[in-house]
């Protein structure tokens, strides 16, 4: 391998949004090289998708192979605290577009999506790693260390980071901002279910993704993603300090917080946990600029909000649809500014998701989520956020999405007293 090469675009990470971005870019004729550090498959977490994501995946040209790849249906999200039930069917939502998705194990769909990459041409480059990368007038140039231990140097007219979690670009630029959302924890496994609907006495839907309440702290939740291969993702969402009380060994912990909401202790009676369980904490993260005339950050890699609301793959799949739309008018010689045509569009949705899940720990969303006789127009402009369509700025929701939730809200506390 050469020690100087050079390309147009650079892509750090070939997970969903590094993977759809160089689909994107191949189309227009951009060239692009994705470097990606693991091997794949990987684990990741973030299982649920949620249907605006299909649109992107469709444009991508990807969306035979996701739907031949056999993963979970899911056509919804259903809600459970104490004894109330609720369901929100992603078909009746306010906006128009794709209604249904998949639930995935992110090893498994992650390369599915890099391989549909590579097969139209995409070059990624897996075991390759980014020490450094020096940002000049016109170009970048980063310094990558191969499968080999042997380094080399790429110029490039342009690098996105979509490193996620890893947060390449923000790491290396001293770009990480700490985020203003609370800090929070979670302990997760993957299941062998044994679910059979037939038999549970509380309800359950396997194409919905279930986020059920702790009942006597409604700050503390569970998700329920379904597999199609008879396993589910199981985790649990709390205060570090909140789980601290239980002690030090992650799995018991997560078993004795399942026994403790009697819904889903009926739904996993027949369970099989693995031997451990993991745990992650301080996940969200933002940054104190998402896009340069050098490089533009996509997905967690630029701002991660909360798990709550499977929002992180179609921000990730957003990020990379529009930063790929503004590189091929900049490679076809318009004025480009990265913060009008990127950042601010791209922050419109993150922060409609961001109202809903700080509304979903003040409580005001699940007031809302839980009331009992529910307004089926309002209903429906919820639905649509929740089914990831929270760019549609003709959904009062989101074009005014702190008000109306807050007013909302009020009105369902005043009828339920």
């Amino acid at each position: 391998m050469k020690q100087k090469q050079r390309t147009q675009v650079v892509i750090i990470g070939a997970g969903p949004s590094g993977s759809v971005a160089a689909a994107l870019l191949h189309q227009q004729n951009i060239d692009v090289i994705v470097v990606e550090k693991s091997t794949f498959p990987r684990f990741s977490i973030g299982e649920s998708l949620l249907p605006a994501c299909m649109e992107v995946i469709e444009q991508a040209k990807m969306l035979d192979a996701v739907t031949a790849a056999g993963f979970q249906y899911k056509d919804g999200a259903a809600f459970r605290y104490q004894d109330r039930y609720t369901a929100f069917n992603f078909n009746d939502k306010f906006t128009s577009g794709i209604g249904t998705t998949y639930q995935v194990q992110r090893g498994d769909f992650d390369k599915v999506l890099a391989d549909e990459a590579v097969v139209q041409g995409v070059e990624i480059r897996y075991q390759h790693t980014v020490d450094a990368i020096e940002c000049l007038a016109n170009k970048s140039v980063l310094t990558i260390m191969d499968e080999q231990q042997q380094k080399y140097t790429i110029d490039a007219d342009f690098v996105l980071d979509a490193s996620g979690f890893g947060r390449v670009l923000p790491r290396l630029l001293g770009l990480e901002k700490p985020s203003h959302l609370p800090s929070r924890q979670a302990i997760f496994c993957h299941i062998t279910d044994h679910i059979d609907a037939d038999l549970c006495l509380v309800e359950y839907d396997r194409n919905k993704i279930l986020i059920s309440v702790h009942p006597h702290s409604a700050d503390v939740w569970y998700w329920l993603i379904p597999f199609s291969n008879g396993t589910c993702s199981l985790g649990v969402v709390a205060p570090p300090h909140w789980l601290a009380k239980y002690g030090g060994d992650p799995l018991m912990v997560l078993k004795q917080l399942v026994i403790e909401e009697p819904g889903l202790a009926n739904v996993l009676a027949h369970a099989e946990y693995p031997q451990v369980a993991s745990t992650i904490g301080g996940y969200s993260a933002n940054v104190t600029q998402l896009a340069t005339s050098n490089y533009a950050l996509l997905g967690n890699a630029g701002e991660f909000l909360d798990p709550v609301f499977s929002s992180g793959v179609t921000i990730a799949m957003k990020s990379a649809q529009l930063a790929a739309g503004v590189l091929g008018r900049a490679f076809a010689g318009e004025n480009i500014d990265w913060q009008r045509d990127y950042a601010e569009p791209l922050m419109l949705g993150v922060d409609t998701f961001r109202t809903y899940v700080e509304g979903w720990y003040s409580g005001e969303l699940q007031t809302v989520i839980f009331h009992p006789t529910p307004d089926p127009k309002i209903k429906q402009m919820i639905c649509a956020i929740l089914a990831g369509y929270a760019w549609d700025t003709h959904n009062p929701f989101v074009a005014q999405s702190q008000r109306r939730l807050a007013v909302v809200a009020a009105i369902c506390a005043d009828n339920i007293k």
